[in-house]
């Protein structure tokens, strides 16, 4: 646990508005203010920044792996906690390990790991993101056909206990394999259910939507598109305004102009946040790896199976925040929102995370102007200093 101190000499961005000539005051493990310059305490130690900014730790939703990890292939805390380092030097500070469709044995197995990373209280861990069984073969993208099944009894009921032990569990399900009473009773148990890897149409998307689902996974990709007759699910989560949904914003899964076209047209209040879906790769010189027994290769910042599938990204999310502001050309208050405080929102997360107010996490990211990292903090302790965030 960190001493009572104050950030300065840096632009802050409290996820709201800007604020020049002031102060981040830490206490602990929480923000207690932001400050004029001069009228931080006497007692209170300063950090001098050097510039450039300070805005809220980022939050990512979906990351399959880091470190040289994937969680299917190792999911346990020692995982669990190599993926939540390989992510801080890009300035994320809450993550959910996410576990891509498996065999039930693994899938408990990441539940019993999440659950005590969550006793534990690990640096970074947010929660957990079981992403299938229960999806559509027709939309598997890179996801094992042969492991993705319907949601029974038994599964829904092995979902809401994980949650009793977990901060944060949301789950990629698909309308084709999971009942809408299944959804609603997810929901209530205060499960994330998201909508993906489904070939749904815009009126049972929404119906679902109705039953408490409220995102929608790594958007356009997976799932059936907007035609002139049909919406399909990526037109509903633009057009339904209780939908959240993922984007991977590293200019392969999706054109820019086709971002910025669902940025402008998204209903609200929920948002489209930055995701990752990022793999092993993250944090390393890796070429390929495995995922279920299958070859995944590494090359021209795109991963891929031997077919050209698409599995997952390279891609950590401050290279996702320049992207949407230099790319795709939101303003940089925007793009920052989309990795912090809009995915906070879309989990139930925003009191804590994603802000700088008396009493929010110290989740931290100091930039330079440029938007290198220069420095990451998670609950006030330093979890990273350095201004090189290339891979």
């Amino acid at each position: 646990m960190s001493d009572r101190f104050a950030l300065t000499g840096a632009r802050i961005f409290d996820g709201d508005d800007w604020h020049d000539d002031a102060a981040l005051v830490v206490h602990g493990d929480a923000v207690e203010g932001i400050l004029p310059v001069g009228a931080v305490p006497s007692g209170v130690a300063r950090i001098d920044t050097g510039g450039g900014m300070l805005a809220p730790g980022f939050v990512d939703l979906q990351v399959n792996g880091g470190g040289g990890v994937m969680l299917n292939d190792h999911p346990d805390v020692a995982s669990l906690a190599t993926i939540c380092r390989a992510h801080a030097p890009f300035g994320t500070t809450a993550l959910l390990p996410t576990l891509i469709t498996d065999t039930p044995e693994i899938t408990a197995s990441a539940i019993a790991a999440g659950a005590e990373a969550a006793r534990q209280k690990l640096p970074g861990f947010l929660g957990l993101h079981l992403e299938g069984p229960h999806l559509s073969v027709a939309r598997k993208g890179a996801h094992d056909p042969a492991l993705i099944r319907p949601m029974m009894d038994a599964d829904q009921a092995a979902l809401i206990a994980a949650r009793k032990n977990l901060p944060v569990l949301l789950t990629t399900i698909a309308p084709e394999s999971v009942e809408p009473a299944r959804v609603a009773a997810l929901a209530k148990a205060g499960i994330v259910v998201s909508l993906g890897h489904s070939d749904t149409g815009y009126a049972t998307a929404r119906a679902f939507a109705d039953a408490g689902a409220s995102v929608v996974t790594h958007l356009f990709n997976a799932m059936s598109q907007i035609g002139n007759r049909e919406p399909g699910l990526a037109g509903a989560a633009i057009d339904i305004g209780g939908l959240s949904a993922g984007i991977i914003a590293d200019g392969i899964h999706v054109d820019p102009a086709t971002m910025g076209i669902a940025l402008r047209a998204k209903q609200g209040p929920g948002r489209i946040v930055l995701v990752t879906d990022a793999m092993a790769t993250i944090g390393t010189d890796m070429t390929s790896f495995t995922l279920n027994g299958r070859i995944i290769y590494r090359k021209d910042g795109s991963l891929r199976l031997a077919d050209g599938t698409l599995a997952g990204a390279d891609l950590d999310l401050i290279s996702a925040v320049r992207y949407v502001h230099r790319i795709v050309g939101l303003d940089l208050s925007e793009a920052l929102r989309m990795a912090s405080l809009y995915p906070a929102q879309a989990v139930g997360q925003a009191h804590r995370l994603g802000r700088f107010a008396n009493g929010t996490a110290a989740d931290i990211v100091a930039l330079s102007d440029d938007l290198d990292v220069k420095g990451v903090w998670i609950g006030g302790d330093r979890v990273f200093a350095g201004a090189d965030s290339r891979r």
